[in-house]
This record gives C-alpha cells, sequence and structure tokens, in this order.
C-alpha cells in the first residue's frame, strides 16, 4: 500500500498528499456525524457509495462548465483532488423548507420555498457552524465582496443543474451544502467548487412518497440508511456492481 503524509483528516474524508505538485488524494470514511458532532456512528459502504455519487456529479457539473477541484476518480475509496484555498464559508441552498429552516421560522417541513434561498454558515466545529451574513464574511476578511459573487452565481447554477438531473430520476432537491476554494494558477486566482455533492450534504426525497434518501435517515434513527445511499447511486445508474466493496485507505507518513 502506498505511503502518503496525511495533510487533514475531516469527518466524512481524510486528505492526503497527492501523486504530483498541486494535488490531494481525497479518501472518502465510513463515518457519520450529526448535530455538530454530538451524533456519530458508521455507515456501512458509505465512503464507496459517496465517492462514486460526488464524482459523478462533479464530472456533470463540470461538462456545463462549473469549475470544480475534482480530476478522477482513483480507486473505489479515493479521488484525485487539485489543491486549493479553502474558504470558510458554507453555502446552503434551499429550495424546500427542512431542518434548521423548519425550526427556525416555524415553517412545516415540505413547504415549498417562494424562491431559492442560500445560507451562509462559518466552517467552525468549535463554534458549531453559526450562521452568519454577507457583512460577516467581508468584515472579517473571509471572503472578498468578488468572491462570494462568484460562489452565489457558481450555487445558483448547481442549484438549476442538479434540480433538474434529480428530478429526472424522481428525487427532489429540498437543499443542499457547497463548499468552494481559490484554486491559483500562476499568478491567476479563480474560485471553483471543492469538498463533494453527495447525500451527506444534500436532503434528497422521493417525489413520489417523499421518503428520504440522505442523512437524515442517520440523524433522526428512522433505520436503512444504507439503502438509502445505495438507491440515490442505482437511481443515477453508479450502484458498484455487487454493491459497496470495502478498500482499505493508505497507510500514512506523519
Amino acid at each position: 500500500m502506498t505511503r502518503r503524509r496525511r495533510i487533514y483528516e475531516g469527518k466524512a474524508k481524510v486528505l492526503f498528499e497527492g501523486p504530483e505538485p498541486g494535488t490531494l488524494v481525497q479518501y472518502f470514511k465510513d463515518d457519520a456525524t450529526a448535530f455538530n458532532n454530538q451524533k456519530k456512528g458508521i455507515i456501512t459502504g458509505k465512503g464507496v457509495l459517496n465517492n462514486r455519487i460526488s464524482e459523478y456529479l462533479m464530472s456533470r457539473l463540470s461538462e456545463i462548465g462549473v469549475p470544480t477541484h475534482f480530476v478522477r476518480r482513483l480507486n473505489m475509496r479515493e479521488q484525485l483532488v487539485r489543491e486549493v484555498e479553502i474558504i470558510p464559508i458554507e453555502l446552503v441552498v434551499r429550495n424546500v423548507a427542512a431542518g434548521s429552516l423548519s425550526k427556525r421560522f416555524g415553517i412545516p417541513e415540505g413547504t415549498p420555498l417562494p424562491r431559492s434561498i442560500i445560507e451562509y454558515y462559518y466552517k467552525s466545529d468549535e463554534l458549531n457552524d453559526p450562521m452568519v451574513t454577507e457583512e460577516h464574511i467581508t468584515a472579517f476578511g473571509w471572503a472578498a465582496p468578488q468572491d462570494l459573487d462568484d460562489m452565489v452565481a457558481l450555487s445558483l447554477r448547481v442549484n438549476d443543474y442538479l434540480s433538474g438531473l434529480f428530478l429526472g430520476i424522481g428525487l427532489r432537491l429540498v437543499d443542499f451544502k457547497l463548499e468552494f476554494g481559490r484554486l491559483w494558477e500562476n499568478e491567476e486566482m479563480r474560485i471553483v467548487l471543492a469538498d463533494e455533492i453527495s447525500p451527506d450534504n444534500c436532503r434528497l426525497w422521493d417525489i413520489k412518497t417523499n421518503e428520504k434518501l440522505d442523512k437524515d435517515r442517520f440523524r433522526q434513527d428512522l433505520g436503512k440508511v444504507e439503502e438509502a445511499y445505495q438507491e440515490v447511486a442505482r437511481r443515477l445508474g453508479i450502484l458498484p456492481e455487487g454493491g459497496p466493496v470495502d478498500v482499505k485507505g493508505p497507510k500514512t507518513v506523519q
């Protein structure tokens, strides 16, 4: 097994030094967390499925001109990505009331929103990822106004495309979280989509039954979590033959 230097380990993924300058290897774990890491568990095969799902969606977005950090999938649990400077802001795009939005405003879950709403959250586990405004973001230097403009424009494009894609396979894209990074090429900088897109950070409901096919099944103890992730992959036409297979991660060098 290749020995690689571990760069960063998050709740669902590990980043390793890539095979060439400016690249990283992104390894998908089966670990699951909810409620800002207060609830933890394992979803068997999740890493394999999220790797395939994110590869598929990132590739489709790239085809319509959305810049991403994704390069290619390496194996069942790993993909090669470009090294970017992550912007510490999560953008949540909401199409239907659910989760914290329903709780904050007393809107019944499942209520269609008048239009898509974008919210900003500061990436900080210690602070429980607080919701912030554009004023906070620009005043504290987390992102420049032009960065935010680019992130919002890309988020709306992603929402339009993915809403249609999921609608075509009988799923409603209720809401989802995006992360972005700064990609430096020579002296040029551009904002690109980073992290992943999967049932871990998308709420996906069956259009006919409203059955939840995402991490809410883990959050709310609904059961059949693995099956929900597999169903999303099956509808996308990318379920690994024979189902998810375990692949050991690379040995790390500290």
